[in-house]
């Protein structure tokens, strides 16, 4: 039976800036989910409420994700997307064999998980085009005269000039972007990208001077994405967020 109802959804994800950056990114999207990081807490939080659809990591401390999700195939109707480091075919084939819905291997892109969550939520008869997921989400920012298109992924200049940006460019401004006015640590920088790409260690470092070239008048002084030392970088503007 269809519903008009906003999904329930759970991510479970041991990674903290991982399930908070996936809760954050669904919100935007007009859907609330609830987050937990151990195979304990997700049992108790599928006891006390009824779930729609959790997105399960299989990669637990307390526990395997895979006996969780079995258990849950046998005593529950939700949906269940797994979310994985494991990348062999065999995994995904157990995965599926569970009872999964879906499964999806990191690094992985926000839009393929929603995408992949509508369709599985349309199958289960829930509705997910509704009034509350639209106009919810930033179509652009604006900031020190620049323009940051997220639907076209175009970023263009003070001076009406369309700045090319690679992918890993591209998801570091957007962390900045949705972070207005906040130090970021280069380790928080690391948690927030890796769905995206794969950045690790002082690859940040290389990526933000690589930004810096294409954003600052002197990349050797930069006035807009600056460093606090010892703390990690921020950018240095006042953003306005344009929504659709």
């Amino acid at each position: 039976m269809s519903t008009t109802q906003s999904p329930k959804i759970l991510v479970v994800d041991d990674d903290q800036a991982m399930r908070q950056l996936l809760i954050e990114y669904l919100a935007g999207h007009g859907i609330t989910a609830d987050g937990t990081g151990t195979v304990a807490e997700a049992t108790a939080a599928v006891q006390e409420k009824s779930y729609d659809l959790v997105l399960l990591d299989l990669g637990l401390p307390d526990g395997d994700g895979a006996d969780l999700a079995r258990r849950w195939r046998q005593e529950t109707t939700m949906s269940i997307i797994c979310i994985t480091g494991r990348t062999e075919e065999a995994d995904m084939v157990m995965g599926l064999e569970l009872g999964a819905d879906d499964y999806v291997t990191k690094p992985f892109s926000l839009r393929e998980i929603l995408a992949r969550m509508r369709a599985v939520l349309r199958r289960a008869g829930h509705s997910v085009q509704t009034p509350v997921t639209r106009g919810k989400h930033p179509r652009a920012y604006q900031f020190g005269g620049w323009n940051l298109n997220l639907n076209t992924r175009r970023l263009t200049a003070p001076d009406s000039r369309n700045v090319s940006l690679t992918n890993a460019e591209f998801n570091l401004l957007v962390v900045f972007l949705g972070t207005p006015g906040r130090i970021i640590s280069r380790e928080k920088l690391l948690e927030s990208t890796r769905a995206f790409d794969d950045i690790y260690d002082r690859a940040i470092d290389v990526q933000i001077l690589r930004l810096r070239r294409k954003l600052e008048v002197d990349p050797k002084n930069p006035t807009l994405l600056r460093t606090e030392r010892g703390a990690g970088y921020f950018l240095d503007t006042e953003i306005e967020t344009l929504w659709g």
